[in-house]
């Protein structure tokens, strides 16, 4: 797959992978990433303190809580399409206005990654997250607003399937 950079490649984009937490975001970002040759950034790494301390409490957050990290997110993203460079975005995304927000950043598809909550509950149960404990998963379901203009990923399915998926819905081709 051609890099942003390369002839022929259409303009910097924005791919976020987007769901709740257990969903396999980050697996299936860096998957992505790789194989499109795009940086892959984890909006985890992004939070500020006070939102780490909050979830690691298992507390949710609020809106007031995530405006200032998706305008951070946002900024990171306008440096790297400003510099030309394509990017895969690895966010929950949950709500409608969260997306509207992170559109500001330039030209972003949105993946969702749907599965159900037994599924996701256990693949929580299997991991360790650094600060996002698996009581929360009822509070992002309640959270999620469903995007109806997103390209639809099973969890179900292997990482490979998935960006395949996500490469053909992209590009109209599958991956190499």
């Amino acid at each position: 797959m051609q890099t942003s950079g390369d002839e022929g490649q259409v303009e910097a984009m924005i791919v976020v992978i987007m769901g709740v937490s257990g969903s396999g975001k980050s697996t299936l970002g860096a998957a992505l990433a790789r194989e499109l040759n795009w940086t892959l950034i984890d909006a985890d790494d992004l939070h500020p303190p006070a939102n780490v301390a909050k979830m690691a409490a298992g507390i949710p957050l609020t809106d007031d809580d995530r405006w200032p990290w998706l305008d951070r997110i946002v900024d990171e993203l306008r440096l790297m399409t400003a510099d030309g460079r394509s990017a895969v975005l690895a966010c929950s995304a949950l709500k409608q206005r969260y997306r509207d927000r992170l559109e500001l950043a330039g030209d972003v598809r949105f993946v969702h990654l749907g599965g159900d909550a037994e599924t996701i509950a256990a693949r929580l149960a299997a991991r360790h997250h650094r600060y996002m404990p698996a009581t929360l998963l009822g509070s992002q379901f309640a959270t999620l607003e469903a995007p109806g203009d997103a390209i639809d990923v099973d969890i179900r399915e292997s990482v490979d399937e998935q960006v395949r998926t996500i490469i053909g819905a992209l590009f109209g081709k599958a991956a190499s």
